[in-house]
């Protein structure tokens, strides 16, 4: 028999309060009284009522998560982490892809019959029309993995810019000072402060990349294959640091055309470390985002602010880590 909001406060030494706060993933909760609450929801098998909950409570019980092209292997992932923490939290997600004007317009107009309580973007650029849309409506939105400056909203990132620094360093360290950087550019924060931070750490060792060897790319296979080829063909470099693991692909096969090879010709690095990254047959050394925490947090910012909207705006970073594999030889950093 499903047990109610007030017996389970009761088995965990709670208020009634707390398990609703605890259900609706609010921050506001110690974390001893959290542990408690989910213990015995975890005992019992707690699956939420979420229509319940959405009638009492007046609210639809959905979450829209707007993502970019699915066929980057990133977004999927992203996706995926989201949807086990929407479901653990009882709710409804619904998804569009931001890949034209079309399925932005489906998100607008979830976003203006309220079909949705909040909005969770993973792609979003100061151009998004869904954006702009749930801004002047002042519906609840998070930003992650991209972000933002000055918009009303709380956002979601990695520290890109400790990540791009953490592979110049690391090529530094073995004597890789002739680099290429490949992928990101304007208006694209996960770009450009990848970029930033791998460009600075270069200048401030007095090993300054050319621009010739900087070229800005989109993020697909597609353009780091082609950018690879212009690098290869000109003044090799050493090793190259590509914005997203995707880019990195296109620039190993490049190098494969070339006939060189990877690691001892050329070292290569990616940035996300999406499953595929660690397959044995692309063994790619890549920056570590820690999607799951990143998920969670955003789902948590979210549903405070559903809950509260007076509450600060909150920007929280999360660090990366460089994970060595083939493509660079399993030299340790």
């Amino acid at each position: 028999m499903m047990l109610t909001g007030k017996e389970i406060a009761k088995l965990a030494g709670v208020s009634q309060a707390t398990v609703s706060r605890v259900i609706q993933g609010s921050s506001r909760v110690s974390a001893e009284k959290r542990r408690r609450v989910e213990k015995i929801l975890a005992e019992v098998d707690y699956v939420p009522n979420a229509q319940a909950r959405a009638m009492r409570m007046k609210r639809s019980g959905g979450i829209g998560v707007v993502v970019g092209e699915v066929t980057n292997p990133w977004y999927p992932v992203m996706l995926y982490a989201l949807a086990r923490e929407i479901e653990r939290a009882g709710l409804r997600m619904n998804v569009w892809v931001s890949d034209g004007e079309n399925n932005d317009r489906a998100a607008i107009e979830a976003i203006r019959s309220k079909l949705i309580d909040g909005l969770i973007f993973t792609t979003a650029t100061r151009d998004s029309k869904a954006l702009r849309t749930a801004l002047e409506l002042e519906l609840p939105v998070v930003l992650v993995n991209r972000s933002i400056e000055d918009i009303s909203s709380d956002q979601v990132s990695g520290d890109n810019i400790q990540g791009g620094a953490s592979v110049a360093k690391y090529f530094l360290s073995h004597n890789r000072t002739k680099v290429a950087l490949v992928g990101g550019g304007p208006g694209i924060s996960t770009g450009t402060e990848r970029r930033r931070g791998f460009i600075e750490a270069f200048d401030d060792a007095e090993y300054p990349i050319p621009p010739e060897r900087r070229p800005e790319t989109a993020f697909t296979h597609e353009a780091g294959f082609e950018a690879g080829k212009r690098l290869l063909t000109t003044d090799m470099p050493q090793a190259i640091f590509c914005a997203t693991d995707v880019i990195a692909f296109g620039v190993i096969d490049a190098a494969k055309e070339h006939g060189l090879r990877v690691p001892e010709d050329l070292w290569v690095v990616g940035y996300d470390d999406i499953p595929m990254s660690a397959w044995k047959v692309l063994d790619l050394t890549s920056v570590r985002q820690p999607i799951n925490d990143m998920a969670k947090s955003s789902l948590q910012l979210l549903l405070a602010r559903i809950n509260d909207t007076a509450v600060e705006f909150a920007h929280k970073r999360f660090a990366t880590e460089l994970v060595i594999r083939g493509s660079t030889g399993y030299l340790p950093s």
